[in-house]
């Protein structure tokens, strides 16, 4: 008799009877503790080693840690593993390796067993998934209505100063969302000094990683794979401080509409990255941003940002979590106060230009000359103003949009990278991308300009994309892509001179 077979006749006697229910026993006892000690006891079984792989998070729980690679790989190939045995369980692969010189038929009812505990616990945690989903977006609302306090005294973390903010979109968001929960296994207490919290607000999902100044990338690594399993678009902004929870909200958004199949998960510092800028003579740049700027507030301008970024208003009104006629009525505003057509599309790139300038350096403060005191220094401005007969000079009215100072667009680099972005597209391309982006990307009325149909309009535009190499869904490089046009032009870049051979036939030069 085969070793095999007095093997199975073994277990299915009386003693083999006797070690599986041994083995269940145990396997429960370990199940009521934890899922890790389920897997510990598993792999004790079967004198080998035992790990729970999801297809999002990779090994969730690996007894011995050096079987994860293992077991992970062999979730994903299961033919290149003849010698394991898998079972599914909880949304995720059970992967036995046993010892040689343990019966197969052993080892496939610790694997059943274990599938089915690791069922019983998942079915116990969704129970309470609903109460714990539902707490996670509280908590988030009111990081972003400023109870930060509230927030770190209830997560019991008081090193959590900072936040990484992701936001998702997509059709399979419900799946997602309870597929995420299950990789993070998200706690209030803080994990590693960071706590990640997740809710859906409005028709997406929010990810917000509690930290102490930097994260880890753990979160990222799993949003990415996410997003590219379920097909769903991503922003991140972060780190921030906790207080700029709202900032990185917004910006978060702002990210997720420049994303694409192609690139899912899009940072927002990475939002436009301006190949234009560092090409501008930095003093004048400044300078010419900073008179721009000087009405605006902080807040003003982060609404500007966002809007520009975005590409309209609608969105804008989503990311910073206000209604789309806020949005306008701040726009408006802002018209006024800035004196100057923020529908133009030569305006709203300029804007953008100043809004990414860099930071301008504090000017050193004149220092008194010694035993100069305040009477002494006013009364030397009056005898100045006495002598010259007038006041000082009134600060410079500020800069004007509408157009841009000399030297900053008419260099030399700046032409060459425009020639080397728009130089080489046809006549009948240029002309119809010009009047695209003056529509601001509106395809109807720019059709109807050039008295041609939507689809031919909207073929041009994918040729445009594909000769330029770059995303024109991103607002930002749409007005770049204005800005080449413009200092790369020799003629009107006009409608009526696209060339034609009678009615809207369109003749190629």
């Amino acid at each position: 008799m085969s070793s095999t077979g007095t093997t199975d006749h073994e277990a299915s006697g009386p003693r083999g009877a006797r070690h599986e229910r041994d083995a269940a026993d145990r396997l429960l006892r370990a199940a009521t503790r934890s899922g890790a000690h389920l897997i510990a006891e598993a792999a004790s079984l079967v004198q080998g080693w035992a790990v729970l792989a999801d297809p999002i998070a990779g090994a969730v729980y690996s007894t011995p840690a050096a079987a994860a690679a293992d077991g992970v790989h062999a979730a994903a190939a299961p033919r290149e593993h003849p010698h394991c045995t898998q079972r599914p369980a909880a949304g995720a692969v059970l992967v036995l390796a046993a010892a040689p010189t343990v019966p197969p038929g052993h080892a496939c009812h610790v694997a059943t067993t274990t599938a089915a505990l690791l069922e019983v616990r998942g079915q116990r945690a969704a129970e309470l998934r609903g109460e714990q989903m539902r707490l996670h977006t509280t908590l988030i609302r009111l990081l972003l209505a400023g109870h930060t306090a509230a927030v770190t005294e209830t997560l019991g973390g008081n090193r959590l100063t900072h936040v990484t903010v992701y936001r998702l979109s997509g059709v399979d968001l419900p799946t997602a969302h309870e597929v995420l929960w299950r990789a993070v296994r998200p706690s209030l207490a803080p994990y590693a000094d960071a706590v990640t919290l997740m809710g859906r607000r409005d028709g997406e999902l929010v990810v917000a990683e509690l930290h102490h100044g930097r994260d880890d990338g753990r979160i990222l690594r799993l949003v990415s794979r996410l997003s590219e399993r379920h097909h769903l678009l991503a922003g991140l902004a972060g780190p921030l401080p906790l207080a700029e929870m709202p900032t990185a909200h917004s910006d978060a958004a702002a990210a997720r509409h420049s994303a694409t199949p192609d690139r899912r998960v899009v940072p927002a510092d990475a939002v436009g990255a301006s190949r234009l800028t560092p090409l501008l003579p930095t003093a004048p740049y400044t300078r010419w941003a900073e008179s721009v700027l000087r009405p605006l507030s902080p807040a003003h301008q982060h609404l500007l940002l966002v809007w520009l970024r975005t590409g309209s208003k609608p969105r804008a009104a989503a990311a910073l979590g206000v209604s789309a006629g806020t949005v306008r009525t701040r726009i408006r505003d802002l018209t006024r106060l800035l004196g100057a057509d923020l529908e133009d599309a030569t305006v709203r790139a300029h804007l953008l230009l100043a809004l990414r300038a860099p930071a301008p350096a504090p000017a050193p403060a004149p220092a008194p000359a010694p035993g100069d005191d305040d009477s002494d220094s006013d009364s030397d401005s009056d005898n100045t103003r006495s002598r010259n007969g007038s006041s000082p000079p009134d600060p410079p009215d500020p800069a004007r949009l509408e157009s841009l100072p000399d030297g900053l667009l008419d260099t030399e680099a700046v032409r060459t990278w425009a020639v080397g972005l728009v130089g080489g597209l046809e006549p009948h391309l240029r002309i119809a991308l010009a009047c695209w982006l003056r529509h601001h990307a509106r395809t109807a009325p720019a059709a109807a300009e050039l008295h041609v149909h939507r689809t031919t309009l909207a073929g041009w535009l994918t040729q445009c994309a594909e000769r330029l190499a770059r995303n024109l869904a991103d607002a930002t490089v749409r007005a770049e892509i204005h800005l080449a046009l413009k200092a790369t032009r020799t003629g009107p870049d006009d409608p009526a001179a696209l060339p034609r051979r009678g009615g809207r036939t369109y003749r190629r030069l």
